[in-house]
């Protein structure tokens, strides 16, 4: 599943906290927030930034989704780079095994044209982890490294748009290095106009309401 795969000064975010809305363009650093509908485990509350988006299909990452295993387990040479709570995050269901990471840009860097470094959208790069680490640490803020991604295959999103499984917002850069105890999905939804904003009051368990 999945696609085949600045400016003169420092990117800026993708879309400044762009409102949600039907004419919203999706593009690569779109966030999709998953419907408070969405039941279905593997989306259930999640926020997944888009790597890519185009006629071939999409990829995403799912921020909000760490797991048990620490970064200074599997890449010890990122540990010190990787945002709290420096743990691998669950990226989606698609190849597990594999480690994708992004990137936040420190501000005033360009970093167009260095290699190991992808601009995906604004400030957020996607990072070769092949790359040497210490000059990573002089033009990045961080990291969030991940197994496996989110995959979609040609038209398959626009689906599930349609059917309202997502609501497409803008990104801010600072949500790809989240804290760890920051509710992303509601605190995304919040900065909504309204009513999409209303949706974060959804409650995680519908039965006890």
């Amino acid at each position: 599943m999945g696609p085949d795969r600045s400016n003169e000064s420092a990117p800026r975010d993708a879309s400044s906290g762009e409102n949600a809305g039907s004419g919203f363009e999706v593009s690569a650093g779109t966030l999709l927030v998953s419907s408070p509908e969405l039941y279905e485990p593997t989306f259930r509350r999640t926020v997944v930034y888009l790597i890519e988006h185009n006629e071939s299909g999409s990829l995403g990452v799912v921020l909000n989704r760490p797991s048990e295993s620490a970064v200074h387990g599997v890449l010890p040479q990122w540990h010190e780079l990787a945002a709290k709570p420096k743990a691998v995050f669950v990226g989606g269901p698609v190849n597990q095994s594999a480690a994708l990471c992004l990137g936040v840009v420190k501000a005033g860097q360009d970093v167009n044209g260095i290699r190991g470094l992808q601009p995906v959208a604004g400030r957020v790069v996607l990072v070769d982890l092949d790359s040497d680490v210490e000059m990573m640490d002089e033009l990045l803020d961080g990291v969030r490294v991940f197994a496996g991604y989110s995959g979609w295959g040609m038209g398959q999103l626009d689906d599930e748009l349609e059917r309202d499984d997502w609501i497409p917002c803008g990104s801010l850069h600072t949500d790809v290095l989240a804290p760890p105890r920051v509710d992303l999905w509601g605190k995304v939804l919040r900065r909504q106009g309204f009513p999409t904003s209303l949706l974060a009051t959804h409650p995680v368990d519908v039965s006890v309401n």
